[in-house]
């Protein structure tokens, strides 16, 4: 009985410092402080917009350099470096091209270049489409197609 006793006195003697407890309660002010944290913490600026990818093409980006220009870089893996471009606005072909990467396939070359395109009609989506040409008879293939505005 007298173990028990010591036991319970060395714990509670453990139990009884001088330390304050931590403050584990919500104030309406502390959650304040916290929103303004949240709202003043200094953000990383976001890459522009959305990533494009497929077989041929890769990690394609739009920026959006002026009121009807556009600047696309991405990677190709294309057969003698050389894709082609249109763009279109669900009728129409606007604007047409051809482009190359700094290196063919089966290495994946980086390419970079401007888009100056109009819409014809305000309430129209335009649409880049990189694809590759077949060296068999032309058609398009592993087409990209890539949102503009």
């Amino acid at each position: 009985m007298k173990r028990i006793l010591t036991l319970l006195v060395f714990v509670s003697a453990g139990c009884n410092t001088d330390e304050q407890p931590m403050n584990t309660t919500a104030t309406r002010d502390t959650l304040k402080m916290v929103d303004t944290v949240i709202v003043q913490k200094p953000t990383v600026p976001k890459e522009s917009g959305k990533v494009y990818s497929n077989e041929r093409f890769a990690e394609v980006r739009v920026d959006k350099t002026g009121e009807h220009s556009f600047l696309i870089q991405g990677k190709g893996q294309i057969f003698e470096a050389s894709f082609s471009w249109v763009v279109e606005d669900g009728h129409d072909e606007l604007a047409k091209g051809f482009q190359m990467t700094d290196a063919g396939a089966p290495e994946w070359g980086n390419f970079q270049f401007t888009v100056n395109v109009q819409k014809k009609r305000a309430n129209s989506t335009l649409h880049l489409i990189l694809y590759e040409s077949s060296a068999k008879d032309g058609s398009r293939q592993y087409e990209l197609p890539v949102l503009l505005y």
